[in-house]
C-alpha cells in the first residue's frame, strides 16, 4: 500500500517562501506521477502542480503559476513543492497525491493515493 507523508507546512508571512515535501513509500516511486493540490474549507480540492514519473515534465495550475516549482528526487522517493511570494490567499491545506495512470493530471480523480495534508497559513 502506498503511503504519502507531507511535511514543511506552517505559518508564513506574505512574500515568504516555503517548501513542502512529500515522502512516498510502499511501491516503486517511479511508477507514479505526482501532484500537489490544495483545499480550503468549503471549497473543492484545487490543482496546484504535477510532475511526470521521470521528473522531466512539470505542469502547473493557475493558483500558484509563476510562484511555485514542483520537483522530485527519485533516489529519495520524495516530491517537493517550492512556493515563493506567498499571499494570504494561498492559505490552505496542501495535499500530495500519487497517480499510476495519468501524467499531469489536474483533477483529484486522476490520482490513486493521497497524503494527510499539510496546513499552510500565510498572514498579511
Amino acid at each position: 500500500q502506498v503511503e504519502l507523508v507531507e511535511s514543511g507546512g506552517g505559518l508564513a508571512q506574505a512574500g515568504d517562501s516555503l517548501r513542502l515535501s512529500c515522502a512516498f513509500s510502499g511501491r516503486p516511486f517511479t511508477n507514479y506521477a505526482m501532484g500537489w493540490f490544495r483545499q480550503t474549507l468549503g471549497k473543492e480540492r484545487e490543482f496546484v502542480a504535477a510532475i511526470s514519473r521521470s521528473g522531466g515534465n512539470a505542469y502547473y495550475g493557475d493558483p500558484l503559476k509563476g510562484r511555485c516549482t514542483i520537483s522530485r528526487d527519485n533516489a529519495k522517493n520524495t516530491v517537493y513543492l517550492q512556493m515563493n511570494m506567498l499571499k494570504p490567499e494561498d492559505t490552505a491545506v496542501y495535499y500530495c497525491a500519487a497517480g499510476a495512470y495519468y501524467t499531469g493530471g489536474t483533477k483529484p480523480v486522476h490520482y490513486n493515493y493521497w497524503g494527510q495534508g499539510a496546513q499552510v497559513t500565510v498572514s498579511s
